[in-house]
């Protein structure tokens, strides 16, 4: 049984949406505020986390930075604004989606399974052939670890900055559009993906490149979309 940590301050919501959740079969904890969530954390491991962003205590902002220091759990982030900075704001702090309230609980479930097949199948785009681990220049990926090394040094990733960078490194040379990766990495067709995908491409190079500015790996083909320059 798989556990989902739903955190947000108004009870209804989370009680509703473990209802939702423990239909499914899912484990669910529940917790108020971002103090809460942090002090189940210590003691329980969860393989999903929902997150609230408006709560009093610790908001959802800052206990996702804060739990991102040590772990790369999926997180969704749920908040009552729909404009696209706020969405930006939550991919910038580390979630890996964002739902805008009010939420069908049926979407709310879609995307819970979506994340979790994600994390748990990493990098299992297209299924592997021969050797598990990737390399161009000094960027290497051992899929079989899921792990990723620039010049020797061991890089945290999210699941889905993994996902991305794998398929990119798969196909050095091959320029991806933002479309091709959003479906890919997604799975579901893509509407208004610019954002998105821009934003994780950026915290992909500012982990894997010396000078995010001037990348050596990771290269924008203006107009087309992004590929992984061959070393």
């Amino acid at each position: 049984m798989q556990t989902i940590l739903v955190c947000d301050d108004d009870k209804e919501i989370v009680e509703a949406t473990s209802i939702y959740l423990n239909g499914e079969g899912f484990e669910v904890l529940k917790a108020y505020d971002g103090y809460d969530a942090l002090k189940i954390l210590e003691t329980r491991s969860v393989d999903l986390i929902i997150m609230d962003v408006m709560m009093p205590g610790l908001d959802g902002i800052r206990t996702t930075l804060k739990i991102r220091e040590t772990s790369s759990v999926p997180i969704i982030i749920l908040s009552a604004k729909s404009e696209d900075t706020d969405k930006i704001l939550g991919l910038n702090i580390g979630a890996d989606d964002y739902l805008t309230k009010p939420f069908n609980p049926l979407e709310l479930v879609a995307r819970v399974k979506s994340q979790l097949r994600r994390y748990t199948q990493l990098g299992n785009i297209g299924g592997n052939t021969g050797s598990s681990v990737y390399r161009c220049g000094g960027l290497t990926i051992n899929d079989d670890n899921k792990e990723v090394y620039v010049d020797g040094e061991l890089i945290k990733l999210t699941p889905i900055e993994y996902n991305i960078l794998l398929l990119l490194v798969k196909n050095a040379g091959k320029v991806f559009s933002i479309d091709e990766i959003y479906e890919q990495i997604w799975n579901e067709e893509a509407i208004g993906a610019d954002n998105t995908v821009a934003v994780h491409i950026r915290h992909i190079r500012e982990k894997i490149e010396i000078n995010p500015r001037e990348p050596r790996y990771l290269k924008v083909v203006w107009g087309v979309g992004y590929k992984i320059e061959k070393q």
